[in-house]
């Protein structure tokens, strides 16, 4: 039988980073493609533990159905968190629990976007975020890069080109896929930007907490007076991804709506995996945790920047985070960083292609994304030596 896919999902495509974890299973591989935390940095002891507590003692809280804002004890072990370490939290805004910082995008872009829409975003830009927007029919419109974010000129423009202009998603801290961080004066304009033209922002901040020397730069939200920005947060990067735990901090009218929304797509979150986090919060010091995060991770940038430095050919430019997981490279003279990477593949060595980032993936893209997180040492060092003999015969 032929199946008939719907309009909305028929051109969309699955995620080329999906794809080439297919290869990096391979252990022979070196993979510099995926956006992994460190498996050795899990607290896997501390949450087996919890864990099994949980069942054997409180096994009808943890397996039966929860309500869809969210455990409310681990509701409100967010919003002081928040507030602490953000300084978000206006009178008037609400936190609910998602099923992993991706539904924030999802739920936000069925709330605000109707088809054909425009949603505005980096680009490049974060390939989940690209494709929630494309499931619900929203007009994708690029604004480029700057080292120090958002270009806020080309902002302007480009909202000034575009019609039902509803959504700017920025991901300003340690962006992915470039690793750059927006100014504070960047941000600053973009909020007064969106909240002169009536425009919602998404603002997305997995990474901030993964600064490597503890310096953070005011979030959007804790500028926002007006109730425009959703803040879409995450514990995949400073607990464990498997948890599929995330959070949204929005105005209440916001946050009651993707109550509902929520309601359609999966109830709530698991309550297990609730029940786990919040008992971690309370029973250990998880800025310890991202603590060691930060060290491990500032070490293994510094190990690929040098490798870098070392083995690519001149001429090659690529950013130098100040935390987060990536390393955005952009080998220039015109190649195409998707049809090398088959090359890569061969060497048994694996990263992202740019055009992946991009709002047409079609085009030749000479940019690449480089991870650094989930490899040792020896490896991050092997595998930018193989990519640099590539690269080099590339350019030749």
């Amino acid at each position: 039988m032929e199946f008939e896919i719907s309009n909305r999902m028929s051109t969309l495509r699955g995620s080329a980073i999906r794809e080439i974890f297919k290869y990096a299973a391979d252990p022979e591989v070196i993979s510099l493609a995926g956006g992994n935390p460190a498996p050795e940095l899990f607290p896997a002891k501390e949450l087996a533990e919890i864990a099994n507590e949980m069942l054997t003692k409180q096994p009808v809280l943890s397996l039966q159905y929860g309500v869809t804002e969210g455990y409310v004890p681990l509701r409100e072990k967010v919003k002081e968190r928040l507030k602490i370490t953000e300084n978000i939290g206006k009178e008037n805004d609400d936190v609910l629990i998602l099923s992993g910082g991706q539904q924030g995008l999802d739920l936000s872009t069925k709330l605000l976007v109707n088809e054909g829409d425009t949603v505005i975003v980096e680009e490049p830009s974060f390939i989940g975020a690209l494709n929630a927007f494309r499931a619900y029919g929203a007009h994708l419109a690029g604004v480029p890069m700057d080292n120090d974010g958002m270009n806020i000129e080309a902002l302007e423009r480009v909202i000034a080109e575009n019609k039902n202009v509803k959504v700017i998603y920025t991901i300003p801290t340690f962006q992915n896929p470039m690793g750059t961080t927006m100014s504070l004066e960047k941000r600053k304009a973009l909020y007064e930007v969106a909240k002169k033209n009536h425009i919602i922002i998404i603002e997305d901040n997995p990474y901030g907490e993964l600064t490597f020397d503890g310096t953070k730069t005011p979030t959007i939200k804790s500028m926002d007076d007006e109730g425009i920005v959703i803040y879409c947060g995450s514990f995949s990067k400073i607990l464990a991804p498997g948890l599929r735990l995330g959070f949204m901090c929005a105005d209440k009218a916001i946050t009651a709506k993707a109550t509902i929304a929520k309601q359609v797509t999966d109830v709530h979150t698991p309550m297990i995996t609730q029940l786990m986090a919040y008992e971690f919060l309370c029973r250990h010091n998880i800025d310890d945790l991202i603590l060691k995060m930060r060290a491990n991770y500032a070490h293994k940038c510094a190990t690929m920047l040098d490798a870098m430095e070392k083995y690519f050919p001149k001429g090659v430019e690529y950013t130098r985070p100040g935390g987060g997981l990536f390393i955005w490279c952009d080998l220039g003279n015109g190649i195409d960083t998707l049809a090398l990477s088959k090359k890569a593949i061969e060497k048994k060595v694996v990263y992202v292609p740019g055009n992946t980032f991009m709002i047409d993936m079609d085009k030749p893209c000479s940019a690449l994304r480089l991870n650094y997180s989930t490899m040792s040492d020896e490896r991050i060092i092997e595998g930018i030596k193989r990519l640099g003999e590539i690269f080099t015969e590339a350019i030749k």
